[in-house]
């Protein structure tokens, strides 16, 4: 970690999140004012799992995974979380331990809002937790599919799935081509899609072969996105 960063970058990112719409401006520039800019390098954790949850975080720049570490030692990724996405309220708000982890793919930086904070404003604002539960529905039935397709998909279309769905939240288009902006392991892509780093290296290495996925400079990039939605959908032809 490379440390905490003057306030006066933090409450942009407060301010746009949704959760905190239908706070009084007041209230939300004091909360932006208690905001704390944490800059952390290429695989640092945020928190760990079963610590206690000390703050509330939202992904200001970079990219952050929510990992479950399971008793056979490997690791469950749960979430993919981009700029403007928080994480860790439930937690904090339940005044609990952490339930998972969260880790930096890459230089991120995080804004935090302590616990004595956010709780404080939730007991005001109940707009606050109703918010909250809206986003942990949402990303529940992401969840859900998830495990559904975990089941019962094979290798191949999971990992299509996966890639269109990062595709759909931060790609950038280029004509037929879709960028994804951040770097993502092949590590990661298993630990996303429940199997093996060496299962996802020879599939991925043969969409290149084919033309389907072309990496530039550290980037993935979907070089025909409807064949990749085909394979996901299990379509191989």
């Amino acid at each position: 970690m490379i440390g905490p960063m003057p306030p006066k970058d933090a409450p942009d990112v407060v301010r746009g999140n949704p959760i905190f719409a239908g706070l009084p401006a007041k209230d939300l520039a004091a909360l932006a004012h208690a905001a704390r800019d944490t800059s952390y390098r290429a695989r640092e954790y945020v928190f760990s799992e079963g610590e206690p949850a000390a703050a509330f975080c939202i992904v200001k720049s970079g990219h952050v995974k929510i990992v479950r570490h399971a008793k056979s030692g490997k690791d469950v990724v749960l979430e993919l979380l981009g700029p403007g996405e928080a994480f860790g309220g439930v937690a904090v708000i339940e005044r609990r331990p952490y339930p998972a982890s969260a880790q930096t793919t890459e230089p991120t930086v995080v804004t935090k809002i302590s616990q004595d904070v956010i709780v404080a404003l939730a007991e005001r604002y109940p707009s606050i937790v109703r918010e909250m539960a809206l986003m942990i529905g949402r990303r529940l039935r992401a969840a859900h599919e998830s495990v559904t397709s975990l089941a019962s998909e094979p290798v191949e279309a999971r990992l299509a799935a996966t890639l269109v769905r990062l595709a759909g939240r931060e790609g950038v288009r280029n004509g037929a081509r879709v960028t994804l902006p951040f770097h993502l392991t092949r590590q990661s892509l298993a630990d996303m899609t429940g199997t093996t780093v060496e299962t996802a290296i020879r599939v991925l290495s043969r969409w290149q072969r084919d033309g389907l996925l072309v990496e530039d400079q550290g980037h993935l990039v979907l070089a025909d996105v409807d064949a990749m939605r085909a394979l996901a959908a299990g379509d191989d032809a």
